[in-house]
Parts: structure tokens; C-alpha cells; sequence
């Protein structure tokens, strides 16, 4: 096991009513708030009464920037960093899933910052003393609201990358499973999904001797697969919610990761390409390409890693590594497909019109990818073997 340095930062609020301890939070790191959401999904469930009562109260200035959209835009974190300009606000709320907290650690990274937002994405800027910001999850599926890192797309490139720092981690966070009710079933499955791939990530690495955090990793995936279908049948169910929302919160919030190198992540960024072009939900994407680069980067140098999953995880049998990896690499793909995602790019109705080109911008900064180092024409490979 490699050294390493812990810090979860984030103070977690879990549970019923915990919206109610927000405002302490709130006021120990600013006083003008950007109150930030989606569609509108916060006011039909009364989370956003709820809020804006609790900053009325304390009297507590804010301004909304609403219509953040699944796979954020840039253009909502270019409108979010003016509006927090113009009338100095000093904090940030995010009210809503992994788009919009993603959306807001790009805007409080902004703020500060003189170039264009987009810069981060692209390497050219690094964050320096971004707003704080604070967090109300309303889908259990990113673990953004534990972790300093945001992906962020620009409709004009239909490009799609990721930022990062531990400056942005949100300085607490409500998890109330409750407002995850009324989730419908596609985006309760691509959560899962969502999660399931997180910790796929950080697991597969070629290290041996990480034996507590593969238990760690291990025992989250089996929490999704028990808690996964019942939530599709049970969506009420406050035990499978809360069960879901914290190992949604484990997976990525730096846990299985230390001592260990820090993942995986080709098929995170392959999945960005497709969402980029298609729009597809990024759980949804995840399901098709994630089994895809499992049969793909498999040999014998690394079977005994998935052999080891399929014997913990799917209960295979097997005693030879090769065949158990296969197996257990079937079983991933028979069970997102059984939550009813899509684990091909036809049932996503998805062409095949930008395989090349998805290769190549995958690989823009490099190759990708850590238990294979995959070049463009690795990606292109995967995702046609995806078709």
C-alpha cells in the first residue's frame, strides 16, 4: 500500500430534516448566496420552499440561477460566474444532482478567475481561491457532493471534460434520502449504474497488497446490486435510498482510492465523448462502454484482478482466472441490462458515425487509461466492439 494523506473535508447533514441544520453552515462561509438547480424538479417535490424559507429566515440574501441541464453546459457556469459578480455573492448553494453541483464547482472556480470558465476543462487554469459552496443532493449517483471534481460540456465544440481540485469540495452537504423519492426509474438505474462505475474505476488497478480497499470496493458494489432492483420496484424505500445515497457518496470521495493509485478512468473518458455528441445520460453511457472495456483491456496479466472481483462480487466459482474474469464481466453486463440500462450503442440508438473521431478527442491530452494504455485507435476499437 502506497502513503497517503486523508482528508474528507466535507461535513456531511444525512438523514430526515437535516435541510434544517443548513443555515449554521451557510452563514460560518458567506452571506450572499447563489441558490443554484435544475428543472424544477426541487419545487415540485417543496425542497425549494423549504430552502428559500430557511434563507428568509435567517435572512440570508440569494439570487437563483435555474435550468442547469443534465451533462452541464457551459453556458450555465459562464451565466453563474456573472451573476455572482454582479451582486458579489460570496457562497454557493447547490440544490439538485451531480449536473448541478458540477455546474457550481466550475462557477465558484470562475469567479475569481479573469479568463473564460472553459479553461479548466482544458488545462490552461488552475483553481485558485474559488467560492465555497454547499450542497443538497437530490439524485444519488455522482458522489460530487463529497469530492472536488466537475465535468462541464460546451454545446458549441461538443467536447465534454473534466475539472478538478480539492479546493472544491463543497464545505458540507444534506443528504436526505427523502428527496431521492420521486426519482423516476431510468435515472434511479443510471445512478446506480453511475456508482457501480466509480467504484469499477478506482478497483481496477494492476497494485496487489490494497486488500481493505478492495473489501472497501467490494462491498459497495454488493450494496448496489442488493439495493439497485429494489429500488426500482420500492421507490419509497427509505433503507434501499439511504443505503444508495451514501455508497453513491463513498465510491468518489477519495476512500477507496488512497493508498492506491488513483484509478482507472478510460471508460469514464470514452463515455464523455458519447454523451458530448449524443447527449446520452452519463449513467446510461457507462453501462454500454464500461463492460465494453472490460472484455477489451482482459489478459493474463491482469485476469486475476477481474477473476477477483467476479469470485467476491457475482459469487463465480470458478478456479481459473481467465474464464472467472469472463464470467464475472458477464454478470456486469447481464445486471445493468437487467436495471434496465442500454450495453450497446444500438440499444442506445446510437450510430456509428463518430467512432473515429470520439477515439481521437478521448486522447486528446494522451493516451488514457491505466490497467491498458489505450490510443485513440484503442477507443475507437472499444466502442465499435460496443455497436
Amino acid at each position: 500500500m502506497r502513503n497517503f494523506n486523508f482528508d474528507t473535508a466535507t461535513r456531511i447533514l444525512f438523514g430526515k430534516g437535516k435541510v434544517n441544520e443548513m443555515t449554521p453552515e451557510i452563514l460560518a462561509s458567506g452571506s450572499r448566496i447563489l441558490l443554484a438547480y435544475g428543472g424544477g424538479s426541487i419545487k415540485k417535490i417543496g425542497l425549494y420552499d423549504k430552502v428559500v424559507e430557511l434563507l428568509n429566515a435567517n435572512d440570508i440574501f440569494f439570487v437563483e440561477l435555474s435550468g442547469i441541464q443534465p451533462n452541464p453546459r457551459i453556458s450555465s457556469v459562464r451565466e453563474g460566474v456573472e451573476l455572482c459578480r454582479k451582486h458579489k455573492l460570496d457562497f454557493i448553494l447547490a440544490v439538485g444532482g451531480g449536473s448541478v453541483l458540477d455546474c457550481c464547482k466550475a462557477i465558484a472556480a470562475g469567479v475569481p478567475y479573469q479568463g473564460d470558465p472553459w479553461d479548466f476543462m482544458m488545462m490552461k487554469a488552475t483553481v485558485q481561491e474559488p467560492l465555497p459552496i454547499g450542497t443538497i443532493l437530490t439524485l444519488a449517483a455522482t458522489g460530487s457532493e463529497m469530492n472536488g471534481n466537475a465535468v462541464i460540456s460546451n454545446e458549441e465544440t461538443l467536447e465534454k471534460r473534466a475539472m478538478g481540485s480539492q479546493l472544491l469540495r463543497p464545505v458540507f452537504s444534506v443528504l436526505d434520502p427523502t428527496y431521492t423519492f420521486t426519482v423516476d426509474k431510468w435515472n434511479t438505474a443510471a445512478g446506480v449504474t453511475d456508482i457501480m462505475s466509480h467504484i469499477f474505476e478506482l478497483y481496477f488497478t494492476p497494485e496487489k497488497g490494497t486488500h481493505v480497499q478492495d473489501m472497501l470496493a467490494e462491498g459497495l458494489l454488493k450494496t448496489c446490486i442488493h439495493y439497485g432492483p429494489i429500488l426500482l420496484e420500492q421507490p419509497n424505500n427509505y433503507e434501499a435510498r439511504a443505503n444508495i445515497m451514501w455508497a453513491s457518496t463513498l465510491a468518489l470521495n477519495g476512500l477507496l482510492a488512497a493508498g492506491k493509485i488513483p484509478g482507472d478512468w478510460a471508460t469514464h473518458g470514452i463515455e464523455h465523448e458519447l454523451s458530448a455528441i449524443y447527449d446520452i445520460t452519463h449513467g446510461a453511457g457507462l453501462a454500454i462502454v464500461h463492460p465494453a472495456w472490460m472484455e477489451y483491456v482482459l489478459d493474463e496479466n491482469n485476469a486475476w484482478k477481474f477473476a477477483q472481483l467476479a469470485r467476491n462480487v457475482w459469487g463465480v466459482k470458478d478456479e481459473v482466472d481467465m474464464s472467472a474474469a469472463r464470467k464475472g464481466i458477464a454478470a456486469v453486463k447481464q445486471f445493468f441490462s437487467s436495471l434496465g440500462m442500454p450495453v450497446s450503442l444500438k440499444e442506445a440508438d446510437i450510430d456509428d458515425l463518430h467512432l473515429t473521431e470520439m477515439g481521437k478527442k478521448a486522447c486528446l491530452f494522451g493516451s488514457i487509461g491505466l490497467m491498458k494504455k489505450l490510443n485513440p485507435e484503442d477507443v475507437t476499437a472499444i466502442l465499435t466492439s460496443a455497436i
